[in-house]
């Protein structure tokens, strides 16, 4: 099992079209992935929209994302990719 903690960085947090970005990442993999506030100690599939958007993440937030699987390094990597990447939203 593999985790780490990222921060939503991007202005609008983790809203439907960040979600749904996020689920469509995390679906192809077989492995287990999970997104938890630490500061509540919620836990959530991420391969399920309506769990990811119960977490309420605006920007700021920190969250722990948690992978058990065959896959697990490509999983995470690529989940940490697209926080890191603000899920492309650009602002002016």
């Amino acid at each position: 099992m593999l985790s780490r903690r990222v921060i939503v960085n991007n202005e609008l947090g983790l809203h439907a079209r960040a979600a749904a970005q996020l689920v469509k990442c995390a679906t192809p993999f077989q492995s287990h992935i999970t997104l938890a506030r630490p500061d509540s100690n919620r836990r959530v599939d991420a391969k399920s929209i309506l769990n990811v958007l119960t977490l309420a993440a605006s920007k700021g937030t920190e969250l722990e994302i948690s992978v058990e699987g065959t896959d697990e390094q490509d999983a995470l990597s690529a989940i940490e990719r697209l926080f890191e990447s603000g899920f492309g939203e650009t602002y002016c």
